[in-house]
């Protein structure tokens, strides 16, 4: 059984559509037949809510998990959508930078934990989405630590490109101090609004600046985007004919195609649609 792929979805600005991808490519993948767990590292915690969950649970989180309190066997959540899985957040990750100031190996702490199990636990999974905080914390630098790749979601709105040269910059010094093997998998364009001729701007200047990085599906904005999670659902589940809906499966399915991997399942049924 092949190892899975640790990806974790970044930017450090708020509000770009990186909570809603991990919610909504995890659960793309898992219904096209893959097994996927997502690692909610942001103490907002609003993957785990985007799935139903609690993000106050005192015992099953990550929280508990980092600080070695229990482990990942116990803190792996069962979701509402078969072969998805999910480690909760819990607003106590807010105090973990200065919690562990001390400790000098505490950027490879998730690393660790992950390394550990992949030759048991965690081979099941296909891939481990990693939500990050919309902030270049130690959190940040603990997924980007343990990743294999990174998925970046730009908004096609003003100033995204300036945010993400800064990004780059830290991917860089991460690559070449701590992560060597770190790549980027792909820059996802979200939010976009073909009635405003920014997000087409935008949309030309990061395909000329990143090239074929930039994936060719783009996430258009859609309110029920926004609508499903206080349901406690992924989009994709909420309303799965919604414009949303339609770009994060089709993204799916080019993420799928990137992989060389296309569930046979999936193909069956897009036969019978």
């Amino acid at each position: 059984m092949t190892r899975p792929t640790t990806l974790a979805v970044i930017n450090q600005k708020g509000g770009v559509g990186k909570t809603t991808t991990v919610i909504n490519l995890a659960a793309s993948l898992s219904i096209m037949g893959q097994n996927n767990l997502v690692i909610d590292l942001d103490p907002q915690g609003n993957a785990t809510t985007g799935f139903g969950k609690s993000n106050s649970d005192e015992e099953k989180n990550i929280y508990n998990l980092l600080i070695k309190k229990i482990n990942i066997e116990e803190t792996i959540q069962k979701t509402e959508i078969k072969n998805l899985d999910l480690i909760g957040s819990h607003v106590n990750l807010s105090g973990l930078e200065v919690e562990t100031a001390n400790d000098s190996n505490r950027a490879f702490v998730l690393k660790e934990i992950l390394s550990a199990e992949k030759n048991g636990l965690l081979d099941k999974y296909d891939n481990i989405f990693i939500d990050c905080p919309p902030s270049l914390s130690l959190l940040t630098i603990m997924a980007l630590v343990a990743s294999d790749e990174l998925l970046v979601p730009l908004q096609t709105e003003f100033f995204a490109l300036e945010g993400i040269t800064q990004l780059v910059k830290t991917i860089d010094r991460i690559k070449e101090n701590l992560n060597p093997s770190l790549t980027l998998r792909g820059i996802l364009l979200t939010m976009f609004d073909k009635r405003n001729k920014l997000s087409s701007q935008v949309d030309k200047e990061a395909r000329n600046y990143f090239k074929e990085k930039v994936y060719e599906t783009v996430i258009q904005r859609n309110v029920r985007l926004s609508e499903a999670p206080s349901h406690g659902l992924p989009c994709v589940i909420y309303d799965k004919n919604c414009v949303g809906s339609k770009s994060y499966f089709k993204f799916a399915e080019e993420f799928m195609k990137n992989s060389n991997i296309e569930s046979a399942a999936w193909v069956l049924e897009k036969k019978r649609v």
